[in-house]
């Protein structure tokens, strides 16, 4: 089950005073996404940079995505981006090791391409 304790509610405040009510939907929905297929994930808000971390655990070397809302749409960062199968262009950035793929839409945060991205980087990371 998934870790998350009060980290869900400080993320939900920090996308009420700092997001439209649009941008919040898509980042509570790919949220969820994330988590269906990463059911053990652990989950915390980094206050600082204004993200949602999702690791194996509660350190940054576990790391595997990072929910990172912006003005019109949401990033689901990539720990292992650069490393990972590419072949519809979706993955995005110019990163050593990490990269994302913008999510624009609630749709877009459950879509089937997403949800093989992130169990692409689930099992990039397992070895």
């Amino acid at each position: 089950m998934t870790e998350s304790s009060g980290d869900a509610l400080a993320f939900d405040q920090h996308l009420d005073a700092t997001t439209t009510p649009a941008v919040a939907d898509i980042a509570w929905a790919l949220r969820l996404t994330v988590l269906e297929v990463y059911p053990s994930a652990v989950e915390w808000f980094d206050p600082g940079n204004g993200l949602l971390a999702v690791g194996s655990q509660r350190a940054m070397r576990d790391l595997l995505f990072a929910i990172i809302p912006h003005k019109s749409h949401v990033n689901l960062q990539l720990a292992d981006g650069a490393d990972l199968a590419n072949p519809d262009g979706r993955i995005e950035g110019s990163g050593k090791r990490i990269r994302h793929v913008k999510i624009r839409s609630v749709e877009d945060a459950g879509a089937p391409w997403l949800r093989a991205v992130i169990a692409l980087q689930i099992a990039h990371r397992a070895g």
